[in-house]
């Protein structure tokens, strides 16, 4: 059986925006009330647009934003509050964006370094350098990058940097943000195959946040689906993609793009018609209900749980659950 690495209950999160004066503040509401827990060794992905808090669980998993509320369990052990140093070493992130996530007046060797230097892992100069060069090795750089500045290199070598440094302290679990969306499409293939042999090497954990389903399908062994701040739909990869249940899940997927032609003219696109809901208002009950073709009153009135379909396939709709 395997074993639950790290676990999320309930888990808020809201940014306040600032009313003014005298004004009564509001609140985006990032994340809420998500639920979900990833099994070691193992890949989840998470799928949803631009702003549905793909990003914000991530961060806040690792404590980089506090939570408002809800629980994080990493290891066993609660970790929503309190001293995050001792978990640094375990939990890391490759951040979405190598160009802005690396300092432009450290050298490769530095920015490598860091983490063993914040952590007093390395005894020296030489053992120092000798584990840089290890790291740039994994990912397929070597000794004359380390003296080099971040602009020298192409977006997809500064990417492999950035993930030589969140390996630098052998962690279990990696937050991957959307780590090939700033990269070209013949880098993505080599970035993506790179990470699933460093999870093969290194048992490592991941939750990969992702726009492209194809990719996500490729990498991860199961699938979450977000949607303005909540999670709709949880399964394992395959049977999201042969078996959406939730009508925004098989929206998303009718979007994937097919290279042949005759297939693609043949299949239903599924046209979700207006605009996301402001996640500082979000809608009363479901909050998919104001772009659903299947919504009705109870849709309005009463948020859908997160149930059990089928073994293993979770999906928070009430047409789904009660079977119309």
């Amino acid at each position: 059986m395997s074993k639950t690495l790290l676990e999320i209950k309930n888990l808020k999160k809201y940014f306040e925006v600032s009313g003014g004066f005298m004004k009564k503040p509001k609140y985006v509401q990032a994340v809420d009330d998500v639920s979900f827990q990833i099994e070691q060794g193992e890949t989840l992905g998470i799928v949803g647009e631009s702003g549905c808090g793909k990003s914000t669980i991530g961060r806040t998993m690792l404590r980089l934003y506090e939570p408002t509320s809800g629980q994080i369990i990493f290891d066993g052990e609660d970790i929503t509050t309190g001293n995050m140093t001792p978990y640094r070493k375990r939990m890391q992130i490759i951040f979405q964006d190598p160009y802005a996530s690396l300092d432009p007046r450290m050298t490769v060797g530095d920015i490598v370094g860091e983490p063993l230097d914040i952590h007093k892992i390395s005894s020296g100069h030489a053992d120092r350098n000798e584990r840089i060069l290890s790291l740039l090795n994994l990912v397929g750089l070597n000794s004359e990058h380390m003296n080099r500045y971040p602009h020298e290199f192409s977006g997809g070598q500064r990417q492999r940097i950035s993930i030589a440094r969140s390996m630098a302290l052998q962690p279990d679990f990696m937050v991957c943000d959307e780590p090939i969306s700033a990269l070209d499409v013949s880098i993505q293939a080599q970035v993506i195959n790179m990470l699933m042999e460093l999870q093969q090497k290194m048992g490592l954990t991941y939750l990969f946040i992702a726009h492209d389903l194809s990719v996500v399908r490729h990498i991860s062994n199961r699938v979450g689906v977000m949607y303005l701040g909540s999670m709709m739909e949880l399964t394992r990869s395959e049977s999201l993609y042969k078996n959406p249940l939730h009508p925004y899940t098989q929206a998303l997927l009718s979007a994937i793009p097919i290279p042949d032609p005759n297939i693609s003219r043949a299949r239903h696109r599924i046209v979700l018609e207006g605009d996301v809901p402001s996640p500082i208002n979000p809608p009363k009950g479901c909050k998919f209900h104001t772009r659903c073709p299947y919504a009705k009153d109870v849709c309005l009135e009463q948020r859908p749980a997160m149930a059990e379909i089928e073994p293993g396939h979770f999906c928070a709709c009430h047409k789904v659950s009660e079977d119309w």
